[in-house]
């Protein structure tokens, strides 16, 4: 299984952010197939490639230390591939998403932390 993890913080407010992180999933061809408010977990549309490369992003919202102008997110993006190649669909498409967030414009990025 292919699996990559990173940590956002964005200088935006609590309100604001569930609508934008919902635009940024959706602009990478993700659907929201689950949201709690402080979770969401989302999956790419199917169709471009085979069901075992489809991958799922998972985000917590840190509401814990958030503050009215800075919060942090926590992303997980996985599928069930395996990570064979370096640059693997589930990889390119972690790197499609560091993208979208950094360069988001409802948002300014504070800080980024890929492992």
């Amino acid at each position: 299984m292919a699996r990559y993890i990173c940590s956002f913080t964005v200088a935006v407010s609590l309100e604001l952010l569930q609508d934008s992180l919902i635009d940024v999933l959706n602009s990478c061809s993700f659907d929201i197939i689950y949201n709690t408010g402080d979770y969401l977990m989302a999956r790419e549309v199917p169709g471009s490639v085979p069901f075992a490369k489809l991958v799922t992003v998972e985000v917590l919202i840190d509401k814990s230390t958030a503050t009215a102008q800075e919060v942090r997110m926590n992303f997980v993006i996985k599928n069930e591939e395996l990570p064979l190649q370096i640059d693997n669909h589930c990889h390119q498409m972690f790197h499609t998403l560091q993208e979208a967030v950094a360069t988001n414009r409802h948002w300014q990025l504070v800080e980024s932390i890929a492992g």
